[in-house]
């Protein structure tokens, strides 16, 4: 399994992308799944002897391995393999509220919840005030 952008393979994302939202193909169906993926993720763990305040650490999520959220793909991809699904970025994100607005976005230019082209089944929405990262 490999994700591109730009029909570029990608190994390391860049330093201001905090998350990304994705598309992915089914290559025999033509089925699409538009989601969103954080980069990093925090790890809460237990408070030091002693102390009140849980610690916190932040480490890479698992982006390089992720195929989604839906059951139904992840069914798909259990019966078929992943070599039979195209894993494509279509957008980089610098910040959590512009990862759920562009992912909504997508999802809404798409008409995913109406087609029966995507596997999607469910948005869940909360967005605050948006903060977009700078683009040249």
């Amino acid at each position: 399994m490999e994700w591109t952008f730009n029909n570029k393979k990608v190994d390391e994302l860049p330093e201001d992308c905090e998350a990304f939202v994705y598309l992915i193909t089914n290559t025999v169906s033509g089925m699409k799944y538009i989601g969103k993926k954080q980069i990093e993720r925090k790890i809460r763990r237990k408070p030091l002897k002693g102390k009140k305040r849980k610690r916190i650490f932040i480490g890479e999520s698992d982006w390089k391995t992720y195929t989604g959220s839906s059951d139904r793909l992840n069914a798909d991809i259990k019966k078929l393999g992943k070599k039979k699904f195209k894993f494509e970025i279509i957008r980089s994100c610098g910040a959590k509220s512009e990862l759920a607005y562009m992912e909504t976005l997508y999802q809404f230019q798409a008409e995913a919840l109406f087609s029966e082209e995507y596997y999607n089944g469910i948005m869940n929405i909360r967005i605050g005030k948006v903060k977009f990262t700078k683009r040249p």
